[in-house]
């Protein structure tokens, strides 16, 4: 099996070398990663004209690995037009991801833009996420359980372009997981999400140290005042026995379906019969 990964945390993230890891047991591993980290850009795509800086990372294993300065999915469009020129391959995993794509965090994850680049070129495709931003993140229970969750999704594969999935596992020791849940994506919105750049109030979040936050300064032009954008999230979703986050925060590692055509076929066929 020839199998492409990328993520959006970087190439020096732990848990794109965790899931080298984990894929080398699968195939041939192929790595095209962001040169840094780039949460929350979705599918966005580098264009412009301006230079992609690209490098091959010979000390990286296991695979071959390398870097783009790109967004995520522009590094799945780099990877099928340069590492897999004659014949795509046969499957992209993009993860481990440092952060929980649960719930509506899954629309803005570039993650799943990874792997819903792979689906709109017909690829197998799978995002995987540990739902913790710590740098030092137990990554061993991901390591342990999700060759079978990736077995299982293979060996049932449907016939239908434009599928991928998106796994999540809880940020729990193996011991405490209670297994895994085929469900569905939760509800939920955040609020608060702008607050004035302040420099203490940075480091009281923890954002100062952690290596997913890169601080972006820019030289503020007169009558500007700086910002920055956390968020607190709020769930909209009453059902915890179906909603992808409220049984990840239960323990559960969830399988969510998703599908690159984001018709509304309900909303169609009323529209269809006015």
């Amino acid at each position: 099996m020839r199998i492409l990964l990328s993520n959006d945390d970087g190439y020096k993230a732990p848990g794109i070398h965790a899931l080298a890891r984990i894929m080398s047991k699968f195939g041939a591993v192929t790595v095209v990663a962001p040169k840094y980290h780039q949460s929350a850009v979705s599918l966005a795509v580098s264009l412009g004209v301006k230079q992609l800086a690209y490098k091959d990372l010979p000390e990286e294993g296991p695979g071959q690995w390398s870097y783009l300065d790109a967004t995520p999915a522009s590094c799945i469009k780099f990877g099928l037009q340069y590492k897999y020129e004659a014949r795509n391959p046969d499957l992209v995993v993009a993860g481990i991801n440092h952060g929980s794509n649960c719930s509506t965090g899954a629309n803005y994850s570039a993650t799943l833009g990874c792997v819903e680049e792979a689906a709109i070129n017909g690829i197998k495709a799978v995002g995987v996420s540990v739902c913790s931003h710590n740098f030092e993140a137990d990554l061993s229970a991901v390591e342990v359980l999700f060759p079978a969750i990736l077995r299982h999704l293979l060996d049932h594969w449907p016939d239908r372009k434009g599928i991928y999935y998106n796994v999540n596992f809880p940020p729990v020791p193996l011991e405490k997981i209670k297994g895994v849940r085929f469900t569905r994506q939760g509800a939920g919105h955040w609020i608060r999400e702008f607050e004035t750049w302040d420099e203490s109030r940075l480091e009281q979040l923890g954002l100062t140290n952690q290596f997913l936050w890169q601080q972006h300064r820019v030289e503020l032009e007169e009558g500007e005042q700086a910002f920055f954008m956390k968020g607190d999230f709020v769930s909209d979703d009453e059902d915890p026995a179906s909603a992808d986050h409220l049984l990840v925060d239960q323990g559960w590692i969830t399988v969510v379906p998703f599908c690159a055509d984001l018709t509304d076929y309900r909303e169609l066929k009323r529209l269809q019969s006015l």
